[in-house]
């Protein structure tokens, strides 16, 4: 090879050019050499072995298991080793925080699970979101969302005609909470449209919020959130049954008129949270018509019940609401989370929400603009939730979800049955339960045939604390508790029946046996 002068200074001027990797370099280098040698999806495949392995759906969960290994905050945190470190975990380590993860948390597939409003995942659901998870995409826009936009926009029309809206709109929320707030923003923009721009001094009086005593905390919430002030909020008394009395709203309403407020929300339950009570939306309707009130229906736990032809008069007069919040992963076993919220005016979740970024929301693209949902939501960055509900929907069909409602009922009845007839046991109230909420007292044997004194009465709520602290060390059973103070309660146990998995009066006596053999003899 012949080397010449003009060689010699073009390897020169190359030297001078490429730059010799520094010591960060090299490790930056190291890392991701580190990072290419793994392989993610054998990972995930690791991972879904483990939810087999484990049985964590519902199933193939083994009954004979833990409902929970529990372990208090400060042990936990030692026992998952929460700091983050510059190196990256080795697969063997994160193969072990996965187990951790399994085994500390609790298992919510399991039949001895009755804590909150839901229960255990829908295979199918959870298919759906993983598969719409992978994709990872915002359900704001067709041109990046396209199956999941017409796929919500579908899934919004079906929940629609079930509840007995002839037109009308909607949206999934992240939560009911988020629905509640929402039919609160479009009452107040139907009545009041110039506050979006002009604050709440567009309006010149108080807004007035009703709901009954035993609604959900987050009407309160919402009014504070929006501005209203948690003052005006007005909770409604109830009868025995926990329902609203449409003739103590009817005095509210007019108390607020008197006052020089503006009543323009009421919050109606269909199925609450303590009492499953269902409250009269026809009555309601009449009293909200007549005074201008934007019905809002709160049937985030009960609205299942309009899947079942036997249930479905519990939601008799939705039709006649102006909003309806309802939530799929409680009852129905929907991925959490999943929580449609429909409107029977149509363009006023647009109208009350709309921002208009032109990024987003050019008027001017090729296909149907009005597939493009984003600027109806107050998200930005809004989860692909309806295409999961469809998927189990789809591949379950409707028969299926009414038959596991129908049964997550007649066990409901067989669960206050025995609560009636079992030794130390008593239903919390005289009308015996609402929904598949079975309310109860349990007493040990020393206060069996003892006067009911106050003093008798205090000693009896810290039963259920104790009960419960034993069973959830034990991971035998977990079930809630809570006072009703507006019902002269103190603590006792709620039972919530769910459809995932289906519950089975073998289940119902478990729950009998284990509360008694874990408290008779305190």
């Amino acid at each position: 090879m012949k080397i010449t002068m003009n060689s010699i200074c073009s390897f020169r001027l190359l030297v001078r050019r490429t730059p010799i990797p520094s010591t960060q370099s090299l490790t930056t280098m190291s890392a991701f050499q580190e990072y290419s040698s793994r392989d993610p999806e054998n990972f995930l495949q690791k991972v879904k072995d483990l939810v087999s392995e484990k049985k964590l759906l519902s199933e193939r969960f083994d009954k004979g298991k833990k409902v929970v290994e529990f372990a208090h905050p400060d042990q936990l945190e030692l026992k998952l080793g929460l700091d983050i470190q510059p190196n990256s975990a080795t697969t063997l380590e994160l193969e072990d925080i996965c187990q951790k993860v399994v085994k500390y948390s609790v298992k919510t597939g399991a039949p001895t699970f009755y804590n909150q409003l839901y229960h255990a995942v829908d295979t199918y659901g959870l298919a759906g979101s993983w598969l719409s998870d992978a994709l990872n995409t915002n359900n704001h826009t067709f041109e990046v969302a396209p199956v999941f936009i017409v796929t919500e926009r579908s899934v919004i029309q079906y929940i629609m005609n079930k509840f007995g809206f002839k037109t009308g709109d909607g949206i999934f929320s992240p939560g009911g909470s988020i629905s509640n707030m929402y039919g609160m923003v479009l009452a107040r923009h139907k009545r009041f449209p110039d506050i979006k721009q002009r604050g709440l001094l567009g309006s010149e009086k108080p807004l007035v919020v009703y709901t009954s005593e035993e609604s959900h905390y987050s009407v309160v919430k919402g009014a504070n959130w929006l501005g209203l002030g948690t003052d005006n909020v007005i909770k409604v008394k109830t009868d025995d049954r926990g329902r609203l009395v449409p003739a103590e709203l009817e005095r509210a309403v007019e108390q607020s008129k008197c006052e020089g407020k503006i009543p323009f929300f009421l919050n109606a339950t269909a199925g609450s949270t303590v009492m499953g009570a269902y409250d009269d939306l026809e009555a309601l309707s009449v009293i909200c018509q007549k005074h201008e009130i934007w019905l809002h229906v709160d049937a985030c736990w009960g609205g299942s019940a309009i899947l079942s032809k036997r249930h479905r008069h519990l939601l008799k007069g939705s039709d006649q609401a102006d909003s309806i919040a309802w939530n799929p992963h409680k009852m129905l076993g929907a991925p959490l989370q999943c929580s449609p919220f429909i409107v029977r005016h149509p363009g006023l979740l647009h109208e009350a929400n709309c921002a208009a970024a032109t990024y987003l929301f050019q008027q001017d693209k090729f296909y149907d603009v009005s597939y493009d949902t984003g600027d109806k939501s107050v998200q930005c960055g809004r989860k692909v939730d309806a295409f999961k509900l469809w998927f189990m929907l789809k591949a379950r069909g409707e028969n299926y979800f009414e038959t596991l409602i129908d049964n997550t009922f007649e066990q409901a009845s067989y669960l206050h049955k025995l609560v009636e007839s079992t030794p130390g046991f008593r239903p919390a109230f005289t009308f015996g339960f609402n929904c598949t909420n079975v309310c109860f007292e349990y007493l040990p044997l020393r206060f069996r045939d003892q006067a009911e004194t106050s003093e008798w009465k205090d000693e009896l709520s810290k039963i259920p604390p104790k009960i419960k602290e034993t069973m959830i060390k034990e991971g035998s059973l977990m079930i809630g508790y809570q006072p009703l103070p507006f019902k002269n309660k103190k603590n006792f146990f709620r039972m919530v029946l769910h459809c995932v998995p289906p519950p089975t009066k073998e289940d119902m006596e478990h729950i009998v046996q284990e509360i008694d053999r874990c408290g008779r003899n305190l």
